[in-house]
């Protein structure tokens, strides 16, 4: 396999990696609460975790179902429908949500080195298949990333850590680097 076919596919696993990571995000942040919480909005103007994983899901479905051969904004994608609270029950929501993963991780699996030279559209707008993996990346990790934030306030003092818990920094990187060589290493002097 040639050097330009390896980084090909390395892009790839690598952002399939990360669409992962932030998945295992929400997936974690949305399990802590009950099932009310995940309606709640914060005022008339934001949305609900509901409403964010439906959107997200939408886009995810839309966007990887025939990535490479169809326009990334299908025809029977209703965009605004996905900011209605559709799914009263959490069991349909999360299949719903899942389904919308599932055409990502599936589709970038299939990817091929090749593929990463083609070219696709979204709403008509042409892009490089690595521009709409990082378009998408980007678009699901803002998302995430409000899911996460309205999972924490919601659970208040029952919330638990997703990543380093707040002043847990130092302790994490003596467990990873050890010791010695953490907090003994001088910061640039332009970082000071």
């Amino acid at each position: 396999m040639s050097d330009s076919a390896t980084g090909a596919l390395d892009l790839r696993d690598a952002t399939a990696a990360a669409f992962a990571y932030h998945k295992l995000l929400a997936d974690r942040a949305v399990a802590q609460l009950p099932d009310e919480a995940l309606r709640r909005t914060l005022d008339a103007h934001t949305n609900s975790i509901a409403v964010i994983m439906q959107h997200v899901a939408g886009n995810l479905r839309s966007r990887w179902t025939d990535f490479l051969t169809s326009d990334g904004e299908k025809p029977w994608r209703h965009r605004d429908d996905e900011f209605v609270d559709r799914f009263p029950e959490r069991a349909a929501l999360l299949e719903y949500w899942e389904a919308g993963w599932a055409a990502l991780t599936e589709t970038l699996a299939g990817l091929t080195a090749a593929d990463m030279t083609a070219a696709v559209t979204i709403r008509g707008e042409t892009f490089s298949v690595p521009a709409a993996m990082a378009r998408s990346l980007a678009h699901t990790s803002y998302h995430v990333g409000q899911i996460v934030q309205l999972a924490r306030h919601w659970a208040g003092d029952q919330w638990e850590t997703l990543t380093i818990p707040r002043g847990g920094s130092s302790e994490y990187n003596k467990t990873v680097w050890g010791e010695v060589a953490y907090g003994q290493i001088e910061p640039p002097q332009d970082a000071k």
